[in-house]
């Protein structure tokens, strides 16, 4: 059984092309990815200045791509962070909230996405005012399915010393309040977690009272650390048990959209193979499939330095001479990130 699977642009840095994102969307919707969630931190519509309309070319390039989605049988959703408005959720907020729902709506959206990440959350009444924001979305939305992002989306403590100490009994208090059919995002027991269990997944459905919806943080790549790296490997700690615990698994990718797909066909795999799943000769496969049998045998030569060393450790030159040599588009995005083309700084964590 392979759940419903799918692609979120939740990463921070410099966002794909959108000719990038229709390639990865067409080759990964015959191969079981069934949805797109358009949601890049750097899109500050979508965030920081979320109260502002899109502009009408942003609008029209969304519609496009929503529109190629439809064809190619793959829903298509934005992810709103209305930031801080739990802050204050008044007429104004309410407003201008309405207002970016009717532009969606004019677009064509199939899910909704409310992200409540990456914001402060010591706050009393927490998840009384999110689930009011929800409702009010919910309600003004022709969105058929909205998925929820809580501010506290994993037991990793590392939120709690970034955006403040999460109110007691939080995530059950937020499950409580929301409508069954409203889907909430979970990353698992860490924010990028290195397994994920059949046991915590029902541990995190009860609490909720819902199946969670996965948003699992691999592979991206997107900090200060990680974005020295390139995360490459197959899907390891993601059973296929797994499958009728959650909602629908999606998957947050790199900030190399080629690349990104050769982990993306090895989640795929996992389920669909199960107990017969290796992942090693999952990613061989992947490589295969996605840039050629020799550009695969030199990704597999090149995996130490790419995935587990990184830049820091990497004998760049010699990696650059031999990948230079190769004009493919997998080939381009290990050359640019020797570059420092993917380079992310603390500074675009924190701004965007």
């Amino acid at each position: 059984m392979i759940p419903e699977l799918g692609i979120i642009e939740g990463y921070y840095g410099r966002p794909w092309s959108w000719a990038e994102r229709e390639d990865v969307m067409r080759f990964l919707a015959p191969r079981d990815y069934r949805f797109f969630l358009y949601a890049p931190k750097a899109d500050p519509f979508l965030r920081r200045r979320w109260r502002e309309p899109l502009p009408p070319e942003h609008a029209a390039t969304l519609a496009a791509f929503g529109g190629a989605c439809r064809a190619a049988g793959v829903r298509f959703g934005v992810g709103l962070s209305p930031y801080e408005a739990y802050a204050g959720f008044d007429a104004g907020a309410r407003n201008a909230l309405a207002d970016k729902l009717a532009q969606f709506d004019a677009i064509g959206i199939d899910d909704l996405a409310l992200l409540f990440d990456d914001m402060r959350g010591d706050l009393p009444g927490l998840a009384d005012v999110q689930s009011e924001i929800v409702a009010f979305a919910r309600g003004r939305s022709a969105a058929s399915r909205v998925v929820v992002c809580p501010t506290y989306y994993t037991d990793d403590r590392v939120l709690d010393r970034v955006f403040g100490a999460r109110p007691p009994g939080y995530l059950e208090r937020l499950g409580e309040l929301l409508d069954p059919a409203v889907e909430v995002f979970w990353t698992g027991e860490e924010v990028c977690s290195r397994e994920i269990a059949p046991g915590h997944l029902r541990d995190v459905a009860a609490r909720l009272g819902r199946r969670p919806f996965l948003w699992d943080n691999y592979p991206v790549n997107d900090g200060p650390r990680m974005s020295r790296h390139l995360h490459l490997r197959g899907f390891t700690g993601r059973p296929a048990a797994n499958a009728p615990l959650v909602a629908a698994h999606a998957i947050n990718p790199a900030l190399q959209p080629r690349l990104s797909l050769i982990p993306a066909l090895t989640l795929a795999a996992a389920y669909a193979e199960g107990d017969a799943y290796r992942y090693m000769a999952a990613f061989r496969h992947a490589a295969a499939a996605v840039a050629g049998p020799a550009l695969a045998a030199l990704l597999e030569h090149d995996l130490l330095q790419l995935h587990d060393s990184g830049l820091d450790r990497a004998d760049r030159a010699a990696l650059r001479a031999r990948w230079s040599a190769h004009d493919h588009p997998a080939a381009r995005e290990v050359v640019a990130w020797l570059d420092d083309a993917y380079a992310i700084s603390g500074e675009e964590v924190r701004t965007q």
